[in-house]
């Protein structure tokens, strides 16, 4: 992408009615989402306290008190209000958002059951998949060409279709995983999707920008509750499976377009690395607590306190603070990503990213010692080292301590 072009692009475009006029939408498309929001979760609020509809305090929940966890109702509703109420400027991508919508729907009901008596987690990833094959085979949704990654370039429908699928279920599931302190998955998916908004808006596909800001807007009249002392809320499952869902539809349809518009200046010759480096958090996390509950012994998907949000938090990190510096990794992450990319193979992006990977592994073990040895008194710091290497479990204890 040459940023020359890019900034003669942006001057053209500013000359534009029609982008202008997509622009004010997507911009109102924003606030009447974060207006919607605010006004309704209020209401779900009062509703679940009044049904005891909570959650409770456990040894894994970061909350001393009940909380109802209805959030992504108000999230929903507020997504629904602001997009349907502007015609569409383009006709590309409505009847793909259409469906996205009839998908969303769908894991909105599944998350809604989780939430009130639990679901089957079996049952939970064939409804995931059926909300994915609605955007695949109706609205012909799949990445199909992988830019020269490790040598491969167009792939087969089915390959296509399998890895669209497995992308949907892997975003869908890695945005539930770091839903586990205030703000985080919200901060996360408001940083993503604006800037999967900001390129959509850029190359005039108005409807699929719309979207984009107004599950921002969504998101930030969400956090405002969710930060909260006296009125907090919870998105639940209900919320983090819709937001995985949407940022899934986002990434896959940010890639397929830069494929098929790879030769226009606004386009990414790395379309896939970017859209993993603007989810990093998410999938770095997700990545490194399968690994080690794997490398542990474990199931991939058994319940832990092993996520870095709950690292930084065992370090004395506040709610607010844990996701200020998870949120700031992710934004600068992006931003010089897009900075420094123009040179760089695509190939050699994903090996930089295994490396940033490895670094992140070390980083959270250095983080999880740390906070071992603050909350634990030294005599007892000892006795439990001493115990260990006796009987040979010191190792197992590095493994957990990734």
């Amino acid at each position: 992408m040459n940023f020359d072009l890019v900034i003669a692009y942006l001057q053209n475009k500013l000359s534009d009615d029609l982008f202008k006029l997509g622009m004010y939408q997507c911009i109102l498309s924003f606030l009447v989402a974060c207006f919607v929001s605010i006004l309704a979760i209020p209401v779900v609020i009062k509703i679940a306290e009044l049904k005891s509809l909570m959650e409770k305090p456990g040894e894994r929940r970061a909350h001393k008190v009940p909380t109802p966890t209805l959030g992504g109702v108000a999230i929903f509703a507020a997504i629904l209000i602001a997009y349907f109420l502007w015609p569409s400027l383009d006709q590309t991508d409505v009847y793909r958002t259409n469906l996205s919508i009839a998908g969303m729907t769908i894991l909105f009901f599944t998350g809604i059951k989780d939430d009130l008596v639990g679901i089957d987690p079996n049952k939970k990833i064939v409804f995931q998949v059926l909300a994915a094959m609605i955007l695949i085979f109706f609205g012909d949704l799949r990445v199909d060409y992988l830019y020269d990654i490790m040598g491969f370039h167009h792939i087969n429908i089915v390959v296509s279709i399998l890895l669209t699928c497995f992308i949907f279920i892997a975003l869908t599931n890695a945005i539930n995983l770091i839903d586990g302190i205030d703000g985080l998955a919200a901060g996360i998916a408001t940083i993503a999707s604006g800037t999967f908004g900001g390129w959509f808006l850029l190359t005039n596909h108005f409807a699929m920008a719309c979207m984009a800001f107004t599950l921002a807007g969504a998101l930030l009249g969400f956090m405002r509750f969710n930060f909260s002392r006296t009125s907090k809320i919870f998105m639940g499952n209900t919320g983090s499976l819709i937001i995985g869902f949407m940022l899934a539809f986002f990434a896959v349809r940010f890639v397929s377009l830069n494929a098929s518009y790879r030769y226009e200046p606004t386009a990414f010759f790395n379309a896939p690395i970017i859209a993993i480096v603007i989810l990093i958090v998410p999938i770095f996390d997700t990545l490194r607590v399968f690994l080690v509950r794997i490398l542990a012994g474990r199931s991939p998907f058994s319940a832990d306190r092993n996520h870095m949000h709950h690292i930084l938090l065992d370090n004395g990190l506040t709610h607010m603070q844990a996701t200020a510096v998870m949120c700031v990794a992710s934004l600068l992450n992006t931003m010089l990503f897009l900075f420094f990319h123009r040179d760089i193979s695509n190939t050699a992006s994903l090996l930089i990213l295994g490396g940033m990977f490895g670094l992140y592994m070390l980083t959270s073990f250095t983080l999880k010692m740390r906070a071992m040895y603050v909350n634990t008194h030294p005599r007892r710091r000892l006795a439990v080292l001493r115990r260990e290497i006796q009987h040979g479990l010191f190792g197992r204890r590095i493994v957990d301590y990734l």
